[in-house]
């Protein structure tokens, strides 16, 4: 009741009705016993006078015993004359008060029960109005019309349960928003798998139409044809469980894991991810200083994003390189730089190299230019940030940097 403002208002004014009907009735009833009383005291006086005037012999003192007596015998001499003092009062012109003041009393108490009626009818009606307006919210709730200002400063538990339908209408907003967000996401991802795998999906067709059709075709060419069908279902797999991975990522579907976890394992295993690349190109890997630091994160993810990193320097490095990893840190934030040495980036593809299905002037043409896209979008989900530095013919640096929160 006490954070019911409409509640308090009401029986404030309630309060101060029936303190003005009190004393509109205290101050009536004061003046009509005043005038009874005088009233009373003339004709009593009056009476005395006759009495003393006919039997002188009565003394003052006895008349003032009689009239002052604690004992009153009942007497029914004035009922004989037609007086009842149980309905009328003996003087005329008391009767004539009572009369008059009647009107007046009943009048005050007409005007506090009108007034308590228009309170009670008054408060109804702002609370009536209150249930409208909550019910004409929830309607164009369900209608997701979720565009409405309905926040209040009061604290009575309309205002209470008008905020709490305001924030469920927020969030019901952004529900509805992500939703179609998503839906967007989802349409965009499958078009690009759509678009990405119709090329190499193409090629793979060919190439088994020719060894369908040539089935005497000399084992060297049926090889060469076997290993790029080979190596483009390969591309077409990264390529889908990577689109898969980032569409999970924009719907918010992912939850990292995270825990405490050796940099030093992170690296060593994205290095064991790749060895097949490095065998093939004899490209050597090493990390520059060992660390026994440790990084809170998802250690399965952020190997990903390394590995993805590190395939793109293999991919750009030259035969017999050497890939450069080294990790420094501070109060702010732990930093891993990944160097190759191979053919850099041209300075107009720095800008674009993280966007989705971006391929440089120097990208191979089994590249699908989605792995920096995947790698980028891991390290930010973990308060982590990636740039990179490139020189055209001296190789390509990638800095990678874990806040700490």
């Amino acid at each position: 009741m006490n954070k019911n403002k409409e509640l308090r208002k009401s029986l404030f004014y309630l309060l101060v009705l029936s303190i003005f009907l009190f004393v509109c009735l205290f101050f009536t009833f004061y003046i009509q016993i005043k005038e009874y009383q005088a009233t009373n005291d003339q004709l009593i006086s009056s009476l005395l006078e006759k009495v003393k005037e006919k039997y002188p012999e009565v003394t003052e003192e006895e008349m003032l015993d009689l009239l002052n007596a604690e004992e009153v015998k009942e007497n029914d001499f004035l009922k004989q004359y037609g007086i009842d003092l149980d309905k009328e009062a003996l003087s005329l012109k008391n009767q004539q008060r009572l009369e008059k003041m009647l009107p007046i009393s009943l009048f005050f108490f007409a005007i506090y029960l009108i007034g308590i009626f228009l309170i009670v009818f008054f408060y109804n009606k702002s609370e009536t109005k209150k249930i409208k307006q909550m019910t004409n919210y929830l309607s164009k709730i369900n209608k997701k019309e979720y565009d409405m200002d309905m926040l209040s400063n009061s604290e009575d538990e309309f205002s209470l349960l008008k905020n709490e339908i305001y924030k469920t209408a927020i969030t019901l907003n952004e529900q509805y928003l992500q939703s179609s967000e998503d839906k967007q996401v989802l349409k965009r991802s499958l078009s690009d798998i759509s678009h990405q795998i119709k090329t190499p999906l193409t090629s793979i067709t060919i190439r088994i139409d020719n060894l369908l059709e040539d089935p005497d075709m000399d084992k060297k060419t049926k090889n060469e044809f076997l290993k790029d069908i080979h190596r483009k279902v390969n591309n077409i797999n990264f390529l889908v469980q990577s689109l898969l991975k980032l569409s999970r990522f924009d719907v918010h579907a992912i939850v990292f894991h995270n825990q405490e976890v050796y940099i030093q394992k992170i690296l060593e295993d994205a290095i064991k991810n790749v060895s097949m690349l490095c065998e093939l190109k004899e490209i050597k890997i090493c990390i520059k200083n060992k660390t026994k630091d440790q990084l809170f994160c998802d250690s399965k993810w952020q190997t990903e994003a390394i590995t993805n990193i590190l395939k793109n320097a293999i991919e750009h490095s030259h035969k017999k390189d050497k890939i450069i990893i080294s990790y420094t840190a501070n109060k702010i934030y732990s930093k891993i730089q990944i160097q190759d040495q191979g053919k850099g980036i041209p300075p107009e593809d720095l800008p674009h190299i993280f966007e989705r299905f971006y391929k440089g002037k120097n990208a191979s043409s089994d590249s699908v230019g989605i792995g920096l896209a995947l790698a980028k979008t891991i390290i930010e989900k973990n308060a982590g940030s990636i740039s990179v530095d490139s020189k055209l013919g001296k190789g390509t640096v990638f800095t990678i940097k874990y806040f700490k929160i």
